[in-house]
């Protein structure tokens, strides 16, 4: 049974700082592309970051470069997205992804990814 469990969200007040941990399971994903999609309460599923199949070349999605930092422990099984200065927008609920074919020319499409976790709740807040 493949499961993907995150972990580590909460309220954070702005400019504070967060890292989720997503725990892989029921498969081999030393090669899939891993990463962290997330979804606020009235918004579509949005990309945030992915790790590109096993190497280190990492994407991520405009609203947070230079803040967010995805990275995987393969020995642990565990992607991680820290994230730092945190605004109010980035208030979502975090879903951890992963798939084992998905081309570069799709990683921002929710819908490539075959392997989705249950999300942690993210909400920046003063």
């Amino acid at each position: 049974q493949v499961q993907l469990v995150e972990s580590g969200g909460g309220l954070v007040q702005p400019g504070g700082s967060l890292r989720l941990s997503c725990a892989l399971s029921g498969r081999t994903f030393n090669r899939d592309t891993v990463g962290w999609f997330r979804q606020a309460d009235a918004g579509d599923r949005e990309f945030v970051a992915v790790m590109f199949r096993g190497s280190s070349n990492t994407y991520y999605t405009d609203s947070v470069k230079g803040r967010f930092a995805i990275s995987r422990d393969n020995a642990k099984n565990t992607v991680y997205l820290q994230m730092n200065r945190l605004t109010p927008e980035d208030t979502a609920r975090y879903y951890c992804v992963a798939d084992s074919r998905i081309i570069l020319s799709s990683l921002r499409r929710p819908e490539a990814y075959s392997y989705w976790g249950q999300g942690t709740q993210v909400t920046v807040s003063s």
